[in-house]
């Protein structure tokens, strides 16, 4: 990393853990500074007086054997700090309230751009509810969704589980620091996410859990996401704060409905009175989110092809004979063939990122030219498979 670069993520640190500054203070001040972080960090040592006097000391004197625990975890492969002033910050973010300034990641941060489905529910679940949770995964997995949850125990480690086991992304958003484990228990199934999904958290490294930790958490999962599904909740249940940021952020809501003599069915069952969307199979949250899906991921191929500058781009997609045409799905479907490849080799093939396939074959999917196989792998369908 050049010294430049350096300085740049030592000043993103400093702002980032500046008290009493936030990341809706932080944005703030980013977007009056230009998106420059160094003449951000100036000024907020010239005024700092709003903030207080441990965000004064903090500024003049920052903790450095702090700072460089930072940037020892930075260092190390697959991590990275993804900053709202960057090409490939979620766009999904940038839309709902209080977003984040910046998003430390364990893992491939192009998932972040993938059309998501968030699965929530109760730590304390039952067996039924956590088949539940494991079915629905996998099929949404299958059907080329990413699945995100919080890493709790119960439904959303089965979740996460269940995507892992189809070779499918899965991204943990986690209320403590990236270098936490939260419950204790997950660490292998963190340390799996880490290694073929993403493990996401707004705090830097060392932040313990607090309660006050997973509100904030919840808005990142259900704003990533085109939907959240719920899987059990009681009336007290986190989830249902999920659900709730989800209709504020104008996602789409999901519960599954259960026995009225089971206590966490409630929680659903308040959320489908209150206008959520009561689903008995995976396929009708695929139905009902596949033009939000499709649009997404013509967006996001036609934004990173155009950020790579590599072939030129259309400013939306076209609507051709066989469905939506970009210039990123007509390259693909002429190297795809019709053996099935993996996505390192599609990389590899036509030149494109990771994230611009990732969405294009997403959309594919969804108009019923391509197939996902187990194993991350792909192979094309002959014209009409989706007739009927």
């Amino acid at each position: 990393m050049e010294m430049n670069d350096m300085d740049e993520l030592r000043a993103w640190l400093i702002a980032l853990r500046t008290p009493g500054l936030g990341p809706g203070g932080l944005r703030e001040r980013l977007d009056a500074a230009g998106g420059d972080i160094a003449i951000l960090l100036a000024g907020l040592r010239r005024h700092s007086a709003p903030l207080g006097e441990l965000a004064r000391a903090w500024l003049y004197q920052p903790d450095e054997t702090q700072l460089a625990t930072d940037l020892a975890w930075l260092a190390r492969p697959g991590h990275r700090l993804l900053r709202c002033t960057e090409a490939d910050f979620p766009s999904q973010l940038e839309n709902i309230p209080q977003p984040p300034a910046a998003l430390f990641v364990a893992g491939d941060a192009s998932l972040l751009l993938y059309p998501q489905v968030a699965i929530v529910g109760a730590r304390r679940a039952s067996a039924a509810g956590l088949a539940h949770a494991r079915a629905f995964a996998r099929e949404l997995a299958l059907a080329g969704f990413a699945i995100t949850s919080g890493m709790a125990d119960g439904i959303d480690g089965a979740a996460h589980t269940a995507a892992l086991e189809v070779g499918a992304a899965t991204l943990a958003v986690i209320g403590t620091g990236p270098d936490r484990v939260y419950p204790r228990k997950h660490h292998a199934l963190a340390r799996r996410i880490a290694g073929s999904g993403a493990l996401i958290s707004e705090f830097p490294p060392g932040t313990a859990a607090r309660a006050d930790h997973f509100p904030r958490r919840n808005r990142i999962i259900s704003g990533l996401s085109l939907g959240t599904l719920v899987i059990e909740a009681g009336l007290r249940s986190g989830s249902l704060i999920t659900a709730r940021l989800a209709g504020e952020q104008g996602r789409e809501v999901f519960a599954l409905p259960g026995s009225i003599h089971n206590p966490l069915a409630r929680g659903c069952h308040r959320l489908i009175r209150d206008g959520a969307r009561l689903v008995e199979g995976a396929a009708e949250i695929v139905e009902t989110l596949a033009p939000a899906a499709r649009m997404l991921g013509g967006e996001l191929a036609a934004r990173l092809q155009s950020d790579s500058g590599s072939e030129a781009v259309l400013p939306g997609s076209v609507e051709g004979a066989d469905g939506i045409e970009t210039p990123a799905s007509r390259r693909l479907m002429a190297e795809l063939g019709h053996d099935p490849a993996t996505l390192d080799e599609l990389v590899e093939r036509t030149g494109q990122s990771a994230a611009v396939l990732s969405s294009t074959l997403l959309m594919l999917e969804l108009e019923a030219r391509v197939e996902s196989l187990p194993g991350n792998r792909y192979q094309r369908l002959p014209p009409g498979a989706g007739d009927g």
